[in-house]
């Protein structure tokens, strides 16, 4: 989605010779064959851990940090796993974003038309949005180091990263429609 923001914004006029048939094929294959990876990766010291005492996930969802928690012996290879899951699936993709959006808003700025601006940074700022609240939430889950409240914050980090972000994400891009942002306001008692 950054990418393609960066193409629309940047390069307008060859958007379609950049982002043509084949080159999408090649972004949703990569995709495909990187979240394949990405369950290999995590995946496999998993499931050579072992459990010696409770086998309940105290947890939203059943993942290696969940399982880093209730085992005795193994977590080693999973932390490695999850770090470098972490610089594949996480550091270089927010910093490809953070390229991006960069470039992005230089170009913005350099719009002459006050509407125009307006209207170019619209068209991000919905993407932005979605992206800064799954990144912030997703380093509350997996980066923050344990403490005496991870046993509260890292379920409710887990829910707002996995069904909050993902639940909101539609409304978020929605609210560039107007029939939506005037049937949110008279559901909120707005004029």
């Amino acid at each position: 989605m950054a990418y393609d923001r960066y193409v629309a914004i940047c390069d307008p006029l060859h958007y379609h010779n950049i982002l043509n048939r084949k080159h999408c094929l090649v972004l949703a294959s990569g995709t495909w064959i990187s979240g394949s990876l990405n369950s290999f990766v995590i995946t496999i010291p998993a499931t050579l851990m072992s459990f010696c005492q409770s086998r309940t996930i105290h947890q939203f969802f059943c993942d290696a940090k969940a399982l880093i928690n209730i085992s005795c012996a193994g977590s080693k290879d999973v932390y490695i796993a999850i770090y470098i899951e972490i610089l594949m699936y996480g550091v270089f993709p927010a910093m490809f974003c953070v390229t991006s959006y960069t470039k992005i808003i230089r170009v913005i700025l350099q719009i002459k038309s006050k509407e125009g601006r307006k209207k170019a940074f619209s068209t991000c700022s919905s993407h932005l949005t979605v992206v800064i609240m799954y990144y912030m939430t997703g380093l509350v889950v997996y980066m923050v180091p344990p403490s005496e409240y991870s046993d509260v914050l890292e379920p409710v980090s887990s829910v707002l990263y996995s069904v909050v972000t993902p639940m909101i994400n539609p409304l978020i891009y929605s609210l560039r429609n107007k029939d939506v942002k005037s049937a949110l306001l008279r559901l909120l008692g707005g004029k």
